[in-house]
């Protein structure tokens, strides 16, 4: 057990019960624990396998290279909106991750065998990215939308790209298109505060009012 994550243990005020089991079932996996962006984080020889976090209303372990998990028991989901690799466990009560302590290890165990094996996720590159049709329509006909669109970083267009194909009726994600038009031509991110900072930064608190 590392110092640091006793001390970050300690001090949280939701979901130390459920962290401390989490991290009782790592460790007897066998992986190195270290506190790496604040969180703690699992490594196999240098290499960052787990993470662990507490949020409003779940706290996650988070495997990062799920994608190449085989996920037997369907139980992994994206860690978010734009992530290529990471899947993570949801929790919402010890009792939760008690049922599925075994299953569990066995994910542990086979993440340590993707480090083992040397085996990297082939992350998709920006180049690749296919705009869905009504955005695609959009940035053919409005010169200046298209130009700012294209200033966004490709994270941010991706971002957007995501949440404008998601709806299944056409209608819908033309309209989503046009709410976020101003945000797009202001230099936004879908998940930019006014402040000028993600919502997701640990600096911003997700109280500032969108534009």
């Amino acid at each position: 057990m590392n110092p640091k994550v006793d001390d970050f243990l300690s001090k949280i005020e939701k979901w130390q019960p459920e962290l401390e089991k989490l991290r009782s079932i790592i460790l007897d996996c066998g992986l190195t624990e270290e506190l790496k962006w604040g969180v703690p984080c699992y490594t196999f020889k240098n290499s960052n396998v787990i993470l662990l976090g507490g949020f409003k209303e779940w706290c996650v372990i988070s495997f990062l290279k799920g994608v190449l998990l085989h996920d037997e028991k369907n139980i992994l989901v994206s860690a978010g909106e734009n992530s290529q690799s990471a899947k993570v466990i949801k929790f919402t009560n010890l009792d939760e991750i008690i049922e599925i302590k075994s299953t569990l290890k066995a994910y542990i165990i086979e993440a340590i065998e993707v480090e083992k094996l040397g085996l990297k996720v082939d992350l998709k590159k920006d180049d690749d990215l296919i705009f869905v049709e009504e955005l695609q329509k959009k940035l053919d006909e409005d010169a200046t939308f298209k130009t700012a669109f294209e200033n966004l970083t490709k994270g941010r267009q991706r971002g957007y790209n995501m949440y404008f194909s998601a709806p299944k009726q056409s209608k819908t994600k033309e309209a989503r298109i046009e709410k976020y038009t101003q945000r797009i031509l202001d230099g936004k991110g879908i998940n930019d505060c006014t402040c000028g900072l993600s919502k997701k930064m640990p600096s911003c608190d997700g109280s500032h009012k969108y534009i």
